[in-house]
């Protein structure tokens, strides 16, 4: 029986070249026009340097019942809702439907 080779000696495998090549070599600058028609508008009246507007909180004038003092209150959201007077020595609350 043959004795074995030492292990530095055995011939090296032939590693294998693969060409993976995806690229066109030319491109066709005249037919290769691309254009997209979905996404953002390019038709926008706001500038990107332009700061957005600050919303305005719209305000109500209300005079108070009982002492006849005027109150400045936010637009309420729903339809029903009651206001507090502001004057400390009143302190009245009216309801509105």
């Amino acid at each position: 029986m043959a004795a074995k080779a030492p292990k530095g000696s055995q011939p090296k495998k032939r590693k294998r070249k693969m060409r993976l090549s995806l690229k066109q070599k030319k491109l066709n600058v005249k037919a290769d026009k691309y254009t997209d028609s979905l996404g953002w508008s390019k038709d926008v009246g706001r500038v990107l340097g332009d700061a957005p507007e600050a919303a305005v909180a719209e305000t109500l004038k209300v005079q108070c019942e009982q002492c006849g003092s005027m109150l400045k209150i936010p637009k309420p959201k729903k339809a029903r809702y009651t206001v507090t007077c502001a004057y400390a020595e009143c302190g009245f609350v009216m309801n509105f439907n």
